[in-house]
């Protein structure tokens, strides 16, 4: 780690952990001697009054006194440290460190302590601390590979946002809105749930930051890109209000007051290692703070759209006068002109595929006369490559209905954004239809018929004080079930569904009592039913009873593999400990053999040690493989603990967790298995 400090020139320390630059008086190596994976300063001591340096790598947290040259707390971290970041989380009163890995939240204080612990649904990429609820407390954003933002308040989970791609970046903006960058070049900005903007590149964004460049009072979301490019953007439009070019890739984007004048600068250093600091426009650039050229170029832009604007205009005045003069003719629709009373239905259905083609659901749009589909255009996050995707029938093939197939990958509500272009055979211009349709959350699953032979025999059973009409208009809402089909609405009801990606069975049984079974041997469909529930029935705590006899006996194997690495791990510890005892003595006894000019001892000596080298290198093979073997796993059932968690609402799902937790840290399988099933430790 490098650490540039040009304030106290001449007051450097050379010793083992850190070391004075040969290339540069105002900077000094820290030396990790592993790869460092993240990185972040502030205050973890607030009695220190300055900042602490966090560095964690895949294995270790280390938190550093810079000004004493000291260790403040040196931890392993099993799962390692993908993320990092600093501050107050809830009620919590200590400042923490929170660091994100292997699917697992971890917050330590200034002594090393573990005060805070959870999981979540997948490998931590980054964390942000934001008041997202504004009540005064902060709250911990937390992006995964499983493309989910998360928010916790402390070890509860009270909102989650699904995204596109990985999220790679989070940073607060102010209040309750926050900013955030993606895998696939995507930043923007969100207010609590809803997304204010974002844009795309084909670039990848770096590093953002949320910093007042153009001082109006409010943080604008600065991003470094891969191309070297640095922007500012407005954080209620998203609209460039500054850039800048490296001729490198961008490494961070921080701010400090790095002259030590008062005033706080924005820093951007790049991958070859410069570094640059922008101060705040003054109150008179009002908020543009970009040269004329590009205030020319938006002149440019603007006189072109009313080009583009007055051109439309006139086709709409050409087509106004020929509506007057008489009906539409199929001649007329070379000048895009349809008839005006051309309407255009959407439906949505399950379709079963042939042997050519997959099961789907499939959408299909037609008009209300004798006009053509010429093209749709589709956007819809998360379901196409690009998020986007363009129907464009050959001339034979025209018609006035198409059919399109659609196969999301996950379980999530998407909303199919529509643009349909429509005329006649004849058209040289169209129509362009604007519609929009929500494909419900569980649309990949189709209605069957009931059969007890093939029914799951993993099953979740909870009760709900719901009545039966409110569960059927859930059902309807989240899953394509075909139109007029009122006979499951009289309780108790089965309801069967198929799978369309790999044909396992759903089934969901429905008392008067209001109690509910959810029989299926996916236990993360399982999840995902009933936090669609809770959301639709406003459900703030439920316990579930859950049994996945397939799901735990894989798990069961799991833990007593991670039993196995984590003994071969210690054992190699302990191996290497030796070696190193062993190496030092051999060193002696050379250097002794040396100076004593028997050099047949001493060729002797760095012969065994040349051996000892060897066994050593292949030992860390050895244990980097184990290593690596030992963190898949622990994924594993950090996952398991998590999708036992998501079978639960509220306080059962936090109870389950923190105990799941503590029979892992016993080592009670027993315990952990009950504890799943029924939610809680105790025989009551």
């Amino acid at each position: 780690v490098f650490i540039h400090n040009p304030h106290s020139r001449g007051q450097h320390l050379n010793t083992p952990r850190v070391i004075q630059s040969g290339l540069d008086s105002d900077v000094s190596l820290l030396n990790i001697n592993q790869v460092v994976s993240c990185l972040t300063a502030g205050v973890l001591n607030p009695e220190l009054g300055y900042d602490a340096l966090l560095v964690g790598t895949q294995t270790n947290l280390l938190a550093y006194d810079v000004y004493n040259n000291s260790d403040l707390f040196y931890r392993e971290v099993t799962d390692g440290a993908n993320a990092i970041v600093l501050g107050k989380l809830g009620d919590i009163s200590s400042p923490l460190a929170i660091i994100g890995g292997n699917c697992v939240l971890q917050g330590f204080d200034y002594e090393g302590n573990d005060l805070f612990w959870t999981v979540t649904g997948d490998n931590v990429r980054s964390l942000a601390l934001c008041d997202f609820d504004g009540d005064g407390k902060k709250e911990l954003l937390v992006g995964s590979e499983d493309f989910d933002i998360r928010v916790f308040k402390e070890d509860e989970i009270v909102s989650e946002m699904t995204e596109t791609e990985t999220i790679t970046s989070l940073c607060p903006m102010y209040g309750s809105r926050f900013g955030y960058a993606l895998s696939n070049g995507t930043v923007g900005v969100y207010d609590r749930t809803a997304r204010y903007w974002r844009i795309k590149s084909k670039n990848h964004a770096m590093s953002i930051h949320a910093f007042d460049l153009d001082s109006d009072g409010v943080c604008e979301l600065i991003t470094g890109w891969s191309n070297g490019k640095v922007d500012a953007r407005s954080d209620r439009t998203g609209e460039v209000i500054f850039k800048d070019n490296f001729s490198s890739s961008i490494a961070g984007v921080v701010e400090g007051d790095y002259r030590m004048d008062g005033h706080l600068q924005l820093i951007c250093c790049s991958v070859d290692g410069e570094v640059r600091g922008y101060l705040p426009g003054g109150p008179e650039m009002k908020g543009n703070l970009m040269d004329t050229s590009v205030e020319q170029e938006l002149i440019r832009e603007l006189s072109q759209k009313k080009q583009n604007l007055l051109l439309e205009l006139r086709n709409y005045e050409e087509n106004s006068k020929t509506e007057l003069s008489g009906p539409v003719k199929e001649s007329d629709g070379q000048r895009g002109i349809i008839p005006a009373n051309t309407k255009l239905q959407t439906t949505l259905s399950v379709n079963l595929g042939t042997e050519s083609q997959a099961a789907h659901v499939e959408l299909c749009i037609s008009t209300s006369n004798d006009t053509i589909i010429r093209a749709v255009l589709i956007f819809a996050e998360g379901i196409f490559a690009g998020e986007s995707h363009v129907v464009h029938p050959s001339i034979p093939n025209l018609s006035s209905l198409i059919r399109i197939p659609i196969i999301p990958p996950k379980d999530v509500p998407v909303d199919l954004h529509l643009k349909i272009f429509v005329g006649y055979r004849s058209s040289t211009q169209f129509h362009v239809f604007e519609l929009m349709r929500q494909l419900p959350r569980f649309s990949m699953y189709t209605l069957s018929s009931t059969d007890s032979s093939r029914e799951p025999q993993s099953y979740v059973n909870f009760t709900i004080n719901e009545r039966v009409q409110r569960v059927f208009i859930w059902l309807n809402q989240n899953f394509l079930l075909p139109g007029g089909d009122t006979e499951i609405q009289n309780a108790p009801f089965q309801v069967c569904f198929t799978s369309l990606r790999d044909a396992r069975q759903l089934c969901i049984k429905i008392k008067p009592s209001g109690e509910i079974t959810v029989s299926t041997d996916d236990i993360d469909l399982a999840g995902d039913i009933i936090q669609s529930m809770a959301s639709f029935f406003a459900i703030e705590d439920l316990q579930v009873e859950a049994d996945f006899p397939g799901y735990f006996e894989e798990l069961r194997k799991v833990l007593i593999k991670v039993d196995e690495y984590h003994s071969v791990h210690q054992k190699l510890s302990a191996d290497m400990a030796d070696h190193s005892n062993l190496i030092r003595s051999l060193l002696v006894r050379a250097e002794d053999a040396r100076l004593m000019r028997d050099m047949k001892t001493m060729k002797k000596r760095y012969v065994e040690l040349f051996n000892l080298n060897k066994d050593l290198l292949s030992g860390y093979k050895i244990r980097s493989n184990n290593h690596t073997e030992l963190l898949s796993n622990l994924k594993e059932v950090n996952q398991a603990i998590q999708r036992a968690g998501r079978l639960r609402v509220g306080k059962p799902k936090n109870q389950v967790i923190t105990a799941c937790r503590d029979a892992i840290r016993n080592n009670n399988l027993n315990m952990l298995f009950r504890i799943m099933r029924v939610g809680t430790a105790s025989s009551q």
